[in-house]
């Protein structure tokens, strides 16, 4: 796929090497030219240009691009203006980081397709962290549910997903089970990676070490997980 990301800050940079490094094709978009030699190895090309100037903005190929991403942090002004900027120019996904709740609701206005919130979500992982016994990722659906990876509670091992009816008892939904697997690196060194065992099936048997992705609400996620 073909992103073009605007703005090279720490949360922009790390988001357009990691796609980079996934073999995708990365635009990294910054008005800093130090920023722009700087990462110019590690993503597919990067670009310093003005992005609220609009004749600049539209030398590059936002037609050809899946996504234009802006992850300007730091000016208000600049992020609105590239993102108002971006839409009129009409590519084809926009998404766009919000920094307040002002901001949020201002590029909400103009039709974003996606907002993101890497600060605020990064805190409600760790908060999901703190309060909830192993979890190790988890990502809000609304207020009130969550999808969350977590360890197989001991009570469970050795039972089937129907035996231990997670729907009926806990009002909550198994998506999948995630289940420790040997593999060697490509210099020989056994390592241990979590595999997917696809979408979650009534007979599927619960083993030490799984980990399982959980859908519901957050007080019966609670319920479960506490000890």
């Amino acid at each position: 796929m073909k992103f073009i990301i605007v703005g090279l800050g720490n949360f922009g940079s790390a988001l357009a090497i990691k796609l980079t490094s996934l073999g995708h094709e990365v635009i990294g978009i910054d008005g800093n030219r130090a920023k722009t030699e700087n990462y110019k190895d590690v993503i597919t090309q990067t670009v310093n240009l003005d992005s609220t100037n609009e004749q600049a903005l539209l030398t590059l190929p936002l037609k050809e691009c899946d996504y234009a991403i802006v992850t300007i942090g730091e000016d208000f002004g600049a992020s609105v203006m590239t993102t108002a900027l971006l839409k009129q120019a009409g590519v084809r996904k926009l998404i766009s980081r919000a920094i307040n709740p002002l901001h949020h609701k201002v590029i909400e206005t103009l039709g974003v397709d996606f907002i993101l919130q890497p600060e605020i979500d990064a805190a409600s992982r760790f908060v999901d962290s703190l309060l909830f016994s192993g979890v190790s990722l988890s990502f809000d659906v609304s207020d009130d549910y969550k999808i969350i990876e977590a360890p197989l509670p001991k009570r469970f091992e050795g039972l089937s997903l129907r035996e231990v009816d997670f729907p009926g008892r806990y009002s909550l939904m198994v998506l999948t089970i995630l289940r420790p697997e040997a593999k060697k690196s490509i210099f020989g060194k056994a390592t241990m990676q979590r595999k997917p065992l696809g979408l979650a099936k009534a007979d599927h048997k619960l083993m030490e070490g799984d980990e399982i992705v959980l859908f519901g609400r957050q007080r019966d996620i609670k319920k479960l997980l506490m000890p």
